[in-house]
Order: C-alpha cells, then structure tokens, then sequence
C-alpha cells in the first residue's frame, strides 16, 4: 500500500531482539520461573496439555538463559561478576529445580538428577555473591536466597520419592531448614515500605514461603514411600511446619493483594515477573499439600489462584512484549 512503511526484515528483528535481552536484568530469570512454576501447577490440576506447552516455554527461556550466563562468563566475566551480585542472581538456580521437578514429574529422573546437581552446584555461588550486597533497606528479591534454597529442597524430595532413594531426600531435609533460615535473616534486611512501593519483586515475600510449604509437601510425600524416611515425630513436625508455611504464604498473598488494589501499579516493569512466580508458587503449593496433608479440599482454592496467577501471567507477557514490538517498528525501513 503507497505510503505505509514495509515491514522489518528477519536480520532487523533479529538484530533487535538480541539487543533486547542484551539489557535484560537478572531478575529476568523469575520469567523461566513463572513458566516453570504455572507448568507444575497446571499438570498438577489436571491440564496436562496446558502442561506441556507451559514446560515448553520453560525448558526454551532457561536453554536462552543458561547460554547467556554461560556466554557473560566466558566473555565479560566482570559483568557476570556484577550482575550476579544482584539480590536477583540466585533466582538462576531456583529456575533450574523448578524445571527439574517438572522433567522429574515426567519420569525423566536421570534428567531431573541432572538439573539437582547442577543447581546445588551454583547455589552456593550465586547465594555467596548475593549475601555479599545484603544491606537494610533491601527490596523483595532478597528472598530469593530462601526461593534458591528451597528450590533443590523441592526437587531433591520429588526425585526421593520417585526413585525411593534416601538421599536426595536427607539433602533436601537440610536445604528446608536452611531456607527457613535465610527467609528470617531476609525479613530482616527487608525494606517494608516495599509493600506499597514495590514494582514486583516484593510479591517473593511471600512466593518464598510458598515455596518452603511446597518443599515440605514433598518431603511429607517422600516420607510416606517404602523406606519411610521420618519417624513419627519428624512427619508431625514437618505436617505442622507444612500447614504454617501454607497459612502465612496466604496471609503474605491477601496483604500484597490488598496493598495492589490500594496503590495500584499498572505499568509493565521487569520485576512483575518476579510478581507471577509467587502467584503461581502458591497455587502450586495449595495443589501439592493437598494429598500430602489429607485435605482434598485444597484442590478448589488452588485451581482457583491457578488461574488468577495464568491471567496475570498473560497480561504481564503482554507488557513485556510492548518494548520489542515498538523497536521493531522504529528500526524498520522508511
């Protein structure tokens, strides 16, 4: 059509979407996050299909993340070093056992295996670097030196389960403890003006605790197999511990809910991602406690937070895609 620009050849767009995620942050990461994270949930509900498409776009965005961070080290070890001292960084492992318990869940356990080991081999990397910039005042992604944490506890307790080996089971264990830890030490260094002020990433507050009650469903899981891993006294503990994390996750969701609609803000911000993983992370973990704990009628609320945390996911892709699309058009020919 005379006067209309023609649109942007492939090297155009190609050229722009790799200057694109050039200047994507860390906190990037919490997007492999939440695909990895709605993935669980949804097969968890019964979507398989769902499921499967979600573990696609999964096992894609972590592929472009691994070869980023490996790329960064090899070449700009002094960016990787500054960018990994990011409260943020640690969400690189959290987005490996989060796959890893989607591939373990499909029965790809030599898979799974994998990942843990990949991931307790970063976690002390990343959490060392992270640790290091901890100050008052700090914001929500301070937490996810506890999601990192819990993640291998998640994992190491699905690939227990599924294999009926004790040890990933007993690690796990440790990893739990631990991160219940590092959540309080966070807490303190916690900025909680946050609350009303954050543009995303103060949601991890409470997706953390999410995510501590989802590792000690699993571990629930994992005792109840042949070897019967806790004693009696353990498995009450660990049931007790489970339903306390599960009730102040949702007391953490009704707050961060609340203080949404109060100060809303609308504008698409990297950090929203680190907003849907929570969302998703506590769905899930309503979804998984509830064989664990005996109380099916955990299902209903969270098909329900399922699907709140699938819309919102939707809309923050939307956001995301909003920058690319108006470079790829300004870059165009005349």
């Amino acid at each position: 059509m005379a006067g209309s620009s023609p649109s942007p050849g492939p090297s155009t767009l190609v050229s722009v979407l790799l200057a694109w995620w050039a200047r994507r942050p860390p906190a990037a990461g919490a997007a492999v996050m939440t695909a990895g994270i709605l993935s669980v949930g949804l097969r968890l509900a019964g979507y398989d299909v769902l499921s499967d498409i979600a573990l696609a776009v999964t096992v894609l965005t972590w592929l472009g993340l691994a070869a980023d961070f490996a790329v960064r080290l090899s070449r700009q070890p002094r960016r990787w070093l500054s960018d990994s001292g990011s409260p943020a960084a640690p969400s690189a492992v959290a987005a490996t056992t989060v796959l890893g318990s989607q591939f373990s869940a499909l029965g790809r356990q030599t898979l799974a295996e994998a990942l843990l080991a990949l991931a307790v081999v970063l976690w002390p990397v990343l959490l060392f670097l992270a640790l290091r910039g901890w100050r008052r005042g700090m914001p929500g992604s301070v937490f996810l030196a506890c999601v990192a944490t819990q993640g291998p506890a998640v994992l190491g307790a699905a690939v227990a389960h599924a294999v009926h080996t004790a040890w990933p089971a007993h690690v796990a264990l440790v990893f739990f403890w631990l991160g219940l830890a590092l959540y309080a030490v966070a807490l303190y260094f916690f900025d909680w003006r946050q609350v009303v002020r954050g543009h995303g990433d103060h949601w991890v507050a409470g997706g953390a605790l999410a995510i501590s009650a989802l590792a000690g469903a699993e571990l629930l899981k994992a005792g109840k197999g042949p070897s019967y891993l806790w004693s009696d006294d353990g498995q009450h503990v660990l049931h007790s511990m489970t339903v306390t994390l599960l009730v102040l996750a949702l007391a953490w969701y009704v707050v961060l809910w609340a203080a949404e609609l109060l100060r809303p803000r609308p504008r698409y911000d990297v950090r929203r991602w680190s907003t849907t993983f929570p969302l998703g992370m506590t769905a899930a973990a309503l979804l998984s406690a509830a064989p664990a704990l005996g109380a099916g009628w955990l299902r209903t609320p969270g098909q329900v937070l399922l699907w709140i945390a699938v819309v919102v996911c939707l809309a923050v892709t939307a956001g995301a895609a909003v920058g690319p699309l108006r470079t790829i058009r300004s870059t165009g020919p005349r």
